[in-house]
């Protein structure tokens, strides 16, 4: 059995696909069986790659996500993932107008939920500041992960 799990974000060139580089190198360190994937809820960056400051913060701290490429989350999504993470509340609003059904509804989750339950705060979008954004984002999703990949480690042995 393997779990799949969607980062999600507004363009998928920041959050997302930062979130996506973490928790899959911590799902290979750990040797679990999963998949991580990201995607945008608009259309604004579709096949770019992530933002320059992304990559550079992720190499920093050994991650490799300059190959990745944005693409716009699908209603097909809520099928092929077992959970979808977003990143703030404007980005769960629109995955969830997309929903079809409360099996969908109950696959989304504000990220930050993980480390703060129902506090339903947002990673907080460094599109518009400075290096120090993009480090203090990386730090949130870092902790954000470790958890997510503890559950899904728990999950599969079980």
């Amino acid at each position: 059995m393997s779990k799949k799990i969607l980062m999600v974000c507004l363009g998928n060139i920041c959050r997302s696909p930062l979130a996506e580089g973490i928790l899959r190198d911590k799902i290979e360190k750990k040797g679990l069986k999963a998949e991580v994937d990201s995607a945008g809820t608009s259309n604004y960056h579709i096949d770019a790659t992530p933002d320059k400051r992304s990559v550079l913060n992720a190499r920093s701290h050994g991650i490799d996500i300059s190959k990745l490429r944005a693409r716009q989350f699908i209603r097909e999504d809520f099928e092929r993932f077992d959970r979808i993470y977003v990143m703030d509340s404007s980005n769960y609003g629109d995955v969830i107008r997309m929903a079809r059904h409360d099996a969908d509804r109950e696959k989304v989750h504000m990220i930050l939920n993980v480390l703060y339950p129902d506090s339903n705060m947002s990673v907080p979008d460094p599109y518009y500041g400075g290096e120090q954004g993009f480090e203090n984002v990386f730090m949130l999703l870092n902790d954000a992960c470790d958890t997510i990949a503890s559950a899904i480690e728990n999950e599969l042995k079980n």
